[in-house]
């Protein structure tokens, strides 16, 4: 089977949509299927030499449009519009299966080019598409035509799946596939995760993480503001947040404000291998995100048996259903009741259930996740790229 991936981001960017195409692309090669991807480059900066190196087929890099105003807009618009058509073409044309991943211009111009050459298309959501959805009028809404004529589409969560129905979006040919957990993540038990977290140097009785981009949306703010309370209480706590973005000034900012500056380390951008270890090393892992799909990264600390504290986002209130008691759910935007959950984690310092570990085994794991996309990429292909579901 050809495989290719439509997707606006790679590694080494850590969004969703990067990870999974580019896992996704390993597995499916190491299965003996061949991967190829249309792309922008990173913005971590890497592009070629990266891409040669590690990524498991050739990659076609387009340049993000880089956008304007009015009339600029539309011609910018245009202009990128033929960029992305002459640099996909050969990649979809070859292509017996196109996977396009979340939205905007590259996914849904890859999504058209590969209507236009009958290949079937599997489209991926992954939270904001759906989120923030409204039809666009007037003028040509290329995310709704991908959406309608995809041959499958695939939600990262069950609540993601209910939205767009609400939305007005129900389709026969959909399923939610759940995103992986990699093999980085796997169990430490108490003497395990006491031996990790001294490797890393951090002496502190307790430790926190925090895994996701510092923006508004990740809710970083009410983590800080919450920090205080369980400093109350534990005072020898370290609190560790991995990613970049705009928010790191106002979240050190905030911190100072609130007296904890020096109970934070701002990690920045970290791979894999190391955000797995600081998961490994966590007593809790909170999540106070306003809006989640499915969190990976929850998913990703409960594998290393770390408990999840989470705020109520839709992804959150789902991993609290699937695996109750690891998962403790409190108000969004609510520091006092994130507090305390954090403050009830850290006295119980346990790890995870034997339950939530069987759950991650069956059911997120590549194996299971491959096995998944291969099946609903040879229904794409067996419906053909006229196998279209409204």
């Amino acid at each position: 089977m050809r495989i290719c991936h439509v997707t606006p981001h790679l590694p080494p960017d850590q969004a969703a949509n990067a990870l999974l195409p580019y896992y996704l692309g390993w597995w499916s090669r190491d299965a003996g299927h061949e991967v190829s991807f249309v792309a922008h480059p990173p913005r971590a900066g890497a592009s070629g030499a990266w891409a040669a190196d590690r990524l498991p087929g050739p990659v076609a890099w387009v340049p993000p449009n880089r956008g304007g105003s009015g009339t600029l807009l539309r011609m910018g618009s245009l202009a990128a519009a033929l960029r992305i058509a002459w640099a996909a073409r050969s990649s979809i044309a070859a292509a017996d299966v196109v996977h396009v991943h979340s939205n905007g211009l590259l996914a849904e111009m890859g999504a058209l080019l590969a209507e236009r050459v009958r290949k079937p298309v599997v489209l991926t959501l992954y939270g904001t598409e759906i989120w923030h959805y409204t039809p666009k009028r007037p003028g040509p809404d290329l995310f709704t035509r991908a959406y309608r004529n995809a041959s499958f589409v695939t939600f990262y969560s069950h609540g993601l799946q209910t939205r767009a129905v609400e939305l007005g979006l129900a389709r026969h040919q959909a399923a939610v596939v759940y995103p992986p957990v990699a093999s980085e993540f796997t169990f430490h038990d108490e003497r395990a995760q006491a031996e990790i977290r001294a490797s890393l140097g951090i002496r502190q009785r307790h430790m926190l993480v925090n895994v996701k981009r510092l923006h508004p949306l990740a809710g970083q703010r009410y983590l800080l503001e919450a920090l205080g309370e369980v400093i109350r209480t534990h005072p020898d706590t370290r609190l560790v947040i991995c990613g970049t973005g705009p928010l790191l000034d106002e979240l050190k900012a905030i911190a100072q404000a609130n007296g904890v500056q020096g109970h934070v380390t701002f990690a920045g951008l970290v791979d894999n291998q190391l955000i797995a270890r600081y998961d490994a090393a966590a007593d809790a892992f909170v999540l106070p995100s306003l809006l989640e799909a499915c969190p990976t990264v929850a998913l990703e600390a409960l594998a290393t048996g770390t408990p999840v504290v989470t705020s109520d986002n839709p992804g959150g209130v789902e991993l609290g259903e699937i695996f109750g008691y690891d998962v403790s759910v409190v108000p969004r935007e609510n520091p006092v009741a994130l507090g305390r959950a954090i403050v009830a984690a850290l006295d119980a310092r346990r790890r995870v259930r034997d339950s939530t570990l069987r759950i991650i085994e069956q059911d997120f794991r590549p194996p299971a996740v491959l096995r998944q996309f291969t099946d609903i990429y040879r229904t794409a292909i067996d419906a053909g790229a006229g196998g279209r579901a409204a």
